[in-house]
């Protein structure tokens, strides 16, 4: 049977977006994340292509397409809802620093795991892959907490963003400590990250004065094929790509603020305001659609198998349990008493997998079990769906004793209204 064919292609693509569609429909209602139901379908389609004889895919270089696009698209439809005011410079600053201190003291922890446990892993490569398992997933958090108070729901945006993009730069700074000719060091690092945010500055401003002078009506995918351009060639100039989308997204989402005093003759903001709304929906379906595949494409390259080792069990309970441990004491320092459900609030994802395959031949270890990533990866997504759903019955009985209180003080004011009329 051929699978890949034109018209069973359609069929496929069509019924996995369809699928998903589903998925994201019944996740709103039971707090399931979407992207574990992809995973798990993504397996089931595994032995699927196997009972088919469908031969074998390389499945590879397209989830690592997939999973760069999807990136820069999760990335941009965050930033395109951030907004930037004075009132939301501490709760900012406040998820940056929970977000950084997060991803390195979780890092340092699960790195030691791994030294300690896997046979032939040096500290270098234990820091590789310890990275990729410390960077929260934008691309499950940001979907899955629609549903949480407009605080909480900010908080969670920009922590896991922050994560996503400082997390990135951390893991191709320690990939650039294993070739000293390109190691340029702390100095160096900083050097690049202030360049990056010129540019992009620069960029931002250059793709909005442009853009909302074009009269054609086909101008949004240019725009992103135009963004998906910088980011590659950022990548290639070892710049610190993901922060031009970024600065990109709030630059537009933000125009009052940047083009203010001089610069505000330059922006004509019903045409400029138009291309941000049309890219806020653009983006948010081309993100829908490539997290679609890509968590598919996931659940059909994972070897199922790997799950049930006991040393694959015992190394990815230490790492899930270190991080919900570290996150408490990194909350309650920052946050106070109120941390619930963004305790649990943790899972890993697209970023996960995507660095994983990133890791240099040299520092790959032949001992490390690629099932510690799915475990991580299932296991953190299965305690956050339990916090949503406990939270969620929380706030239902809250609500529910709220409104019978209302009504009792209704009943308990009705005779004085009535004497009253008498």
């Amino acid at each position: 049977m051929e699978v890949l064919s034109s018209y069973n292609l359609i069929i496929e693509v069509s019924v996995i977006i369809i699928v998903s569609f589903l998925f994201n429909s019944i996740s709103k209602k039971t707090n399931i994340p979407a992207v574990l139901m992809l995973i798990i379908f993504g397996v089931g389609l595994q032995y699927l292509l196997k009972y088919f004889n469908a031969g074998e895919i390389k499945f590879l270089p397209i989830l690592e397409v997939l999973g760069i696009v999807g990136l820069i698209m999760i990335v941009l439809e965050a930033a395109l809802e951030l907004e930037l005011k004075r009132e939301k410079l501490m709760p900012i600053l406040k998820s940056f620093a929970i977000a950084i201190i997060g991803l390195i003291v979780s890092a340092w922890i699960a790195a030691l795991i791994l030294y300690n446990f896997i046979p032939g892993m040096t500290m270098e490569s234990a820091w590789l892959y310890a990275t990729p398992l410390s960077i929260l997933s934008s691309a499950i958090i940001i979907p899955s907490v629609s549903g949480l108070k407009v605080a909480k729901k900010e908080f969670h945006i920009y922590e896991s963003t922050f994560s996503d993009i400082v997390g990135i730069m951390m893991f191709y700074f320690l990939t650039g400590k294993l070739n000293p000719a390109e190691d340029s060091g702390v100095i160096g690092f900083t050097g690049n990250i202030i360049l990056t945010i010129m540019i992009s500055l620069v960029a931002s401003y250059a793709l909005i004065l442009i853009f909302q002078k074009i009269k054609s009506h086909v101008k949004l995918f240019l725009l992103i094929a135009v963004l998906l351009l910088l980011y590659a060639l950022g990548k290639k100039m070892h710049l610190s790509s993901l922060l031009i989308i970024l600065i990109f997204g709030l630059v537009i989402a933000n125009m009052k603020l940047f083009f203010a005093g001089k610069l505000k003759k330059f922006l004509h903001f019903e045409k400029a305001h138009y291309i941000y709304h049309e890219l806020h929906t653009i983006t948010a379906e081309t993100a829908f659609v490539v997290r679609t595949f890509f968590f598919v494409v996931f659940g059909i390259t994972i070897v199922v198998s790997s799950l049930f080792n006991f040393d694959v069990a015992i190394i990815s309970t230490l790492i899930i349990a270190s991080i919900y441990a570290i996150r408490f004491i990194i909350l309650r320092i920052f946050v106070g008493k109120d941390i619930l459900p963004q305790l649990f609030i943790a899972p890993r994802g697209l970023i996960t997998v995507l660095l994983f395959y990133a890791i240099p031949v040299e520092a790959q270890i032949a001992a490390f079990e690629p099932g510690i990533l799915l475990f991580v990866i299932i296991g953190t997504s299965l305690i956050m769906t339990g916090a949503m759903i406990f939270d969620k019955k929380r706030s239902s009985k809250a609500l529910n004793i709220a409104n019978q209180n209302e009504v009792k003080t209704i009943k308990w004011k009705a005779p004085a209204i009535e004497q009253d009329n008498s």
